[in-house]
């Protein structure tokens, strides 16, 4: 099945960025991919971490595509349109009882959508990012609240978990999806430059050597029109770790194949996952 890991430079024009990621998977349904993953904040990046308040919508149901907002109507149409399966990288959805420009925290929320254009599945990220350097500090739970389960889904021939950028670094969260074990693993993200520099591919290879799948990994990645710089890289790594496609920097589509016999041969040859004790 081939499948596509979808970089965008997002900016602070939700309809900038909507067009954007139209013609983006539209060359990877035109290339053949029948599942799409796009970047974290694929919508929105504004020049204030509170901005996506601005944009957060009601959750989408299963019973209801044309529910929720029109960032999930674009996902919803868009699968429909290419027949194909996508994850739609992030958009801030509303808690429950929450109104739209009234509610303070927000969910980072992951939503795949069927090539009916039907709701399959919604992960809010879990880890949510915060550090202090010297004056510099920075923590999403002041805009954010954290999601606390776990979302795996099969997806036609593929089961496929969810995460989210800052996930990546908790290892955890991967064994939790891996019972019974995902074919691949999503990672919507826009990490910074000195953390994707010294981390991301590490990051990336680890979880899918550790989990013996494939990982698809859709990052921000540029110089966007804030002035902020993402570090991009985004990548499709197969079950030993082996990078099969990469794009450094700017808007563009990675692509390659998820191998059923790939991944059988590396559980096979190195049966990691039955040996564990823990």
């Amino acid at each position: 099945m081939k499948i596509a890991a979808l970089q965008m430079v997002s900016g602070p024009e939700l309809g900038a960025n909507l067009d954007a990621a139209a013609r983006l998977l539209g060359e990877a349904a035109a290339a053949g991919a029948r599942l799409a993953v796009l970047p974290e904040y694929f919508c929105l990046i504004g020049p204030r971490d509170r901005d996506k308040r601005a944009i957060a919508e009601p959750p989408a149901t299963a019973d209801d595509a044309q529910g929720g907002g029109p960032i999930q109507r674009f996902l919803a149409e868009a699968a429909r349109r290419h027949a194909m399966w996508i994850v739609g990288g992030t958009l801030p959805v509303l808690p429950p009882g929450e109104n739209a420009g009234a509610a303070q925290h927000v969910f980072n929320r992951c939503t795949v959508w069927s090539p009916e254009g039907r709701l399959a599945a919604a992960y809010d990220k879990i880890h949510l990012f915060a550090f202090e350097h010297g004056d510099e500090r920075y923590d999403e739970a002041r805009v954010l609240r954290a999601g606390s389960t776990p979302v795996a889904l099969q997806a036609g021939p593929l089961r496929v978990g969810l995460s989210v950028c800052y996930d990546l670094r908790f290892p955890e969260l991967y064994r939790a999806l891996m019972t019974p074990p995902c074919d691949l693993i999503a990672v919507p993200a826009a990490f910074t430059v000195p953390t994707g520099r010294a981390h991301w591919e590490l990051l990336l290879r680890a979880r899918a050597v550790e989990n013996q799948c494939h990982v698809v990994a859709a990052a921000q990645g540029g110089l966007h029109a804030t002035g902020r710089r993402t570090w991009g890289h985004s990548m499709i790594v197969d079950p030993w770790g082996e990078v099969l496609a990469e794009l450094a920097e700017g808007e563009g589509v990675v692509l390659a194949e998820v191998d059923a016999a790939r991944l059988a041969e590396v559980r096979a040859r190195l049966p990691a996952l039955a040996h564990r004790r823990l």
